[in-house]
């Protein structure tokens, strides 16, 4: 086992082993510290878009200005600590998303993954550019629609698709009423479906498995299923290098399997976080009435949304947890220690190593 390796995931000219993308985590939770560590260590490391700049802090006409420079920056900041490869996390949703993709392909981003709607201009934003593109979908008919699109009106075909599963932090591509009473489909069946999709194309899209994957065992779990790689968010929160606050860390440390709960969000999707006060007063219906200075989500209405979930986000990256609530994968509650980047992948290849033996045994 000692001279075995996982696989490599291969997405045009870039070879990743292992096959790892550390997942997006918005708002200020994965910046350039942690895409950079995740980089050095051959994964893909990713800052999240959303919110990077201190929007709170400044009027609604500076909102596109703040979060603009904000990416280049901690790009550049990534760039500068690791040649490896770095990409940028960008949700259809945001108000600002056709200026992030833009930013994100000018500063050289590595590779632009896109979710939270259907990202069917990408290609037209990043023109002229070598950033790579990634679509997230939660359905093989979802990829379907970006591959017929992009095929048509751009003659580009997506460099790999990420596949996200029910049991992923935060938002969810799923009805509130389906993630609460289980009656989604499991990212396995999801997964087979959108890798027969996928191989059927005439340029055949490598598959990224994502949504609860923890361990070295869901690695060569998906892998056996087809998947060319994984996307782990919940994992990397718990790393040294981790831009979040301690206290978002500790949460983590601290929850229980019965304290991941999913909540209704305010801009209409389930989302999946750690249970607290804060969470406890929502569900109640509390609210926290504030004024919109910059619309930052296309789908959330102020005048009915309960609270601004950008500035609780914000509050919890920051670790004002009385103010906020943690994003967190379904797994949440079973990381137990804070390592390093370096030591979690080493890991998690071990791990997989192993895994993929025992099946092929």
């Amino acid at each position: 086992m000692k001279n075995r390796k996982v696989p490599s995931l291969k997405i045009g000219d870039l070879e990743i082993n292992p096959p790892i993308i550390q997942g997006g985590m918005g708002v200020r939770v994965s910046k350039a510290n942690l895409a950079a560590a995740v980089a050095n260590e051959g994964c893909v490391g990713v800052i999240a878009a959303v919110g990077l700049g201190r929007f709170e802090d400044h009027p609604g006409s500076e909102f596109v200005r703040v979060n603009e420079e904000a990416l280049r920056k901690e790009l550049r900041k990534a760039k500068s600590l690791t040649d490896g490869v770095v990409g940028v996390n960008v949700m259809v949703a945001l108000s600002n998303f056709r200026n992030l993709v833009v930013t994100a392909a000018e500063e050289g981003a590595d590779i632009i993954i896109s979710g939270a709607g259907l990202p069917l201009d990408l290609p037209e934003l990043t023109e002229g550019s070598h950033t790579k593109l990634i679509p997230i979908v939660s359905s093989a008919r979802a990829l379907q629609i970006i591959y017929n699109k992009w095929k048509r009106r751009y003659n580009r075909t997506p460099d790999a698709v990420v596949v996200e599963g029910v049991k992923a932090g935060g938002h969810l591509g799923f009805a509130y009423e389906d993630a609460v009473n289980g009656t989604t489909p499991s990212l396995d069946r999801i997964l087979l479906e959108v890798v027969h999709a996928a191989h059927s194309f005439e340029h055949p899209v490598p598959v990224i498995a994502a949504g609860g994957i923890f361990d070295g065992e869901d690695i060569a779990r998906v892998l056996n299923l087809g998947a060319s790689g994984v996307q782990m968010a919940t994992r990397f929160v718990c790393t040294e290098e981790c831009d979040a606050h301690q206290n978002f860390k500790q949460a983590y440390l601290d929850a229980t399997k019965e304290s991941v709960v999913i909540i209704k969000s305010p801009v209409g999707m389930p989302g999946r976080v750690l249970g607290s006060k804060f969470v406890e007063r929502i569900k109640m219906g509390e609210t926290v009435p504030f004024k919109c200075k910059y619309k930052c989500l296309k789908s959330c209405d102020p005048k009915t949304a309960p609270y601004c979930i950008a500035e609780v986000l914000a509050n919890a990256s920051e670790g004002k947890l009385d103010k906020a609530f943690v994003f967190a994968g379904e797994n949440a509650y079973r990381c137990d220690k804070i390592v390093s980047v370096k030591e979690l992948i080493h890991q998690l290849s071990e791990e997989t190593v192993c895994h993929l033996i025992k099946a092929a045994a």
